[in-house]
């Protein structure tokens, strides 16, 4: 006790600066754990104020994922969730690592900071204003596409009852808005690559491509690895915006817009059911950890340094 009361004291100045982000973490991630057990309760607001609502509120055992699951949209909504998901992890890893690339090997500086600046400019715009740029390309009346349509005499589109484009415009809308953000991770990790290899390289005779192919891929192996394990642990998740702003929830295009995140929106909002949302969250989360942990695992076997634990 006394030793680790010293180790504190020594190290109290890294320890304060880790402080502030502890308490957030404590309160926003671990805090609102007690809060699951609404997924096995019927909630009922209780006068008395939040927490005896919770006390009291009625035991219904897995009745609210009996909810969740016997709809006859549960098929429909996890097939979506998990194949978007999938398309974007491999597209986005994709993409990321390739910009990254293409950013490190330029020459100028500025002009580098410059396409960094735009391509990171859309991760902070938020998916209301993102849902109005794209109603701007695609509005059935007024859209820049259906006016280029016009232009060579086609007949315009109802982009917004139409769900067989949507699939592609979801994937390169979450592109438009990721890429940037996502190459920032790896480009830092190219930066910090020692030079000596790519000097070996081409005093080898290497030309880029293959100073790309056998000493920048190489060194960011690990990283991408452990960053789509973490991913995985999202395959459950969607991003909500991306799915219900800019469809503009529109009910034409559920059968593939419609994922997991907003089926319990509208549910919550429909039915006020908040112990159905509850088992919904409890749901997505418990099989994401056991999708990190599997994959943790089988990645373990195969390379064991490029592990996430």
């Amino acid at each position: 006790m006394k030793g680790m009361l010293s180790d504190i004291y020594k190290n109290r100045i890294w320890l304060l600066m880790v402080l502030p982000g502890t308490i957030w973490l404590l309160l926003f991630s671990y805090l609102p754990m007690f809060g699951q057990v609404l997924a096995f309760k019927k909630f009922r607001i209780d006068p008395d104020g939040f927490f005896a609502s919770v006390m009291n509120s009625e035991w219904v055992g897995w009745d609210n994922f009996k909810y969740l699951f016997s709809t006859e949209d549960a098929f429909i909504i996890t097939r979506n969730t998990i194949l978007y998901n999938l398309v974007f992890i491999v597209l986005g890893l994709v993409a990321a690592v390739v910009t990254a690339i293409l950013l490190s090997e330029l020459v100028n500086r500025k002009l580098s900071k410059f396409y960094q600046t735009g391509m990171l400019f859309p991760h902070f715009i938020s998916w209301v204003i993102g849902s109005y740029f794209v109603f701007t390309f695609l509005s059935a009346d007024r859209g820049l596409l259906n006016n280029i349509l016009g232009w060579f005499h086609i007949d315009a589109i109802s982009w917004y009852s139409e769900p067989k484009y949507w699939p592609f415009i979801l994937v390169f809308m979450s592109l438009w808005k990721g890429i940037g953000y996502g190459s920032i991770v790896y480009l830092a990790a190219i930066v910090g690559i020692d030079k000596t290899y790519y000097e070996a390289a081409m005093i080898d005779g290497a030309t880029k491509w293959q100073q790309v192919k056998h000493v920048t891929l190489p060194m960011l192996k690990p990283l991408m690895i452990i960053l789509t394990i973490m991913n995985i642990g999202r395959i459950f998740n969607s991003d909500f915006g991306l799915f219900y702003q800019v469809p503009r929830d529109s009910g034409a295009l559920y059968p593939v817009t419609n994922v997991i995140d907003t089926f319990v929106y509208r549910g919550l909002m429909t039915l006020g059911d908040i112990g159905m949302s509850t088992a919904a969250g409890l749901y997505q989360s418990a099989v994401g950890f056991v999708l990190v942990i599997i994959t943790n695992y089988i990645v373990r076997k195969v390379d064991q340094e490029s592990a996430l634990f």
